[in-house]
Formats: C-alpha cells, structure tokens, sequence
C-alpha cells in the first residue's frame, strides 16, 4: 500500500484541498482572496460533515429539475454534439473538489441564449449560446461557470431556502422519480434552474470558471471574451432576455471579473482550440 492511500480519509481530502486552494495562485499572487475563502469553507464541510443535503439527495433533486427541463426543451439531436460538449464539460469539471459527482452536460433546443446548472452536476447550454461561441476554450468557460454553481450548491441553497427541506428525501424515497407531491413543489425544471440567483453567487461562478478553465489548460480569458460578446446585445433582444433577467449585466460582470483576475494570468498560456470546436450542423 502506498504512503498516500495509507493516510487517513480526513487528512487526504485536507491534504488535496490545501494543494487545490494553492494552485489557484498566479503570477506570485494570489487569484482572489474570497474564492480561495469558499473553496477552503467547501474543504471544511467535506472534512467535517456539515454539508446541508447529503450528495445522494442533491443528485435526485438535480435529476428530476433536469429531467423537467428537458421535457420543456429536449436536447439537440446530434449524438456527436452531446458527447463532444460531455468529454469538455468533465474535463473542467475534473479540475474542481467535485470531481467525484457524475456530471452530465447537454445542449438543449433553444433559440435563448443562456445555460443552466441543476443541483448534483446536471449542466445544459441553449442551441443560442453554443452558436456564439467561437472556440472551445469559450465552451470550456461556460461550462465551468456552471459548474462552479453546483460545487457551490447556489441553487441547492435557493431550494433550501424556499422550504423544500425534505424534498431531496421525498425524490430518493420514489426511485423512478414519480413522487407526485415533489413533483409539484419542482415545478418546472427550466424555472428553478433560470431562477434569479444573487449577484455575489453569480460573481463567485465567474471567478471559479477562470480557475477551473485555465486549470485545464484553457486560454483563461475564454469566459470574458463570452461576456463581452453577449454584452454586445440589446437588453430587451428577445434570445437573451432571460440571460439579462436571471444574471447581472456582462459589463458588471466583466469589471468584477478584471479586478479579481488584474494582470495575474496575462503570462498564462492556454489554448483556445478553435478548430477543435464541434460546428452544430444547420
């Protein structure tokens, strides 16, 4: 048995989550203060067992909310697509403390531009938005935004705080997801997962996504390059009203974005590979 494994379970997930928490320093400073403040907070609550719902509960939820959804905007039908965007998505979200999760990405038919994040590592990105992307780091950026909400639990949190408590215990109590009262306090998957979260939340999920995708080798200005171009659009343009609705204005977020990020990663080399970006046939 090696030194590693022969190391008590605690302490390895303290040891991994101390050397994750020390990568994020770049350029001899480090990235932002408050993330490595939440990733630290997410370390202690693995060692400790404080975390609100245990992971089997929040799986179940996320599957019934993507399941909903789906049912509102099922995926595009390109088998090619869905494994391309699958094999990017957990790639980032290897590089995350959850990497553990059984992550399931998908592009949904949807002329909005937007995507979604479900409690337990159920991402979906909108026909709209994976048309605006020019390059895989782009997607990659996108991604790990939404990942960085579920490693966070924001909408996990939003259930939380709306009452349904007992939920997850409801859904894994049916295991074909056919419990009738807690289908009605879901409601429909798209709503809760276009929610409004709060502007912090969605802050934290920009700068998780820069970490996250210049950990896998990403060009780590992907995800600002995204923002900029939504940015580009009128706030009452019809395929990206609910983006405007449910996050802060990409001008906002790209401010917070640049002071948290300053001048650290511009000696970070990363690719963009847009080659290599799955092109949705018409």
């Amino acid at each position: 048995m090696s030194f590693f494994n022969s190391i008590n379970k605690s302490f390895r997930i303290l040891l991994l989550a101390t050397l994750f928490i020390s990568t994020t320093a770049w350029g001899g400073g480090l990235f932002d203060k408050e993330l490595l403040k939440t990733l630290k907070q997410s370390a202690e609550e693995k060692i400790t067992g404080q975390s609100a719902t245990p992971v089997e509960e929040e799986v179940a939820i996320g599957r019934q909310i993507a399941g909903n959804l789906l049912g509102a905007a099922p995926l595009v039908r390109d088998a090619k697509l869905q494994k391309y965007v699958n094999n990017v998505g957990r790639w980032v979200a290897d590089q995350s403390e959850r990497a553990d999760l059984a992550w399931h990405f998908g592009v949904i038919e949807s002329n909005d531009v937007n995507a979604f994040a479900a409690p337990g590592g159920y991402i979906f990105v909108t026909h709209g938005l994976y048309n605006l992307l020019q390059n895989e780091a782009e997607l990659a950026g996108v991604l790990a935004h939404e990942v960085g909400h579920v490693i966070r639990q924001h909408h996990l949190k939003i259930l939380q705080q709306s009452k349904l408590l007992d939920l997850g215990s409801q859904v894994v109590a049916q295991k074909t997801g056919g419990n009738d009262k807690a289908q009605g306090l879901i409601g429909s998957g798209a709503e809760i997962m276009s929610r409004s979260l709060d502007k912090n939340a969605e802050f934290e999920a920009d700068r998780i996504a820069v970490v996250l995708t210049t950990r896998a080798g990403y060009d780590a200005f992907a995800l600002p390059a995204v923002l900029q171009q939504i940015g580009h659009f009128a706030k009452d343009d019809g395929d990206v009203a609910l983006l405007f609705k449910t996050h802060p204005h990409p001008d906002d977020r790209l401010g917070k974005l640049g002071m948290a990020m300053g001048d650290r990663f511009d000696r970070v080399k990363g690719e963009s590979l847009e080659a290599r970006l799955y092109r949705i046939k018409p």
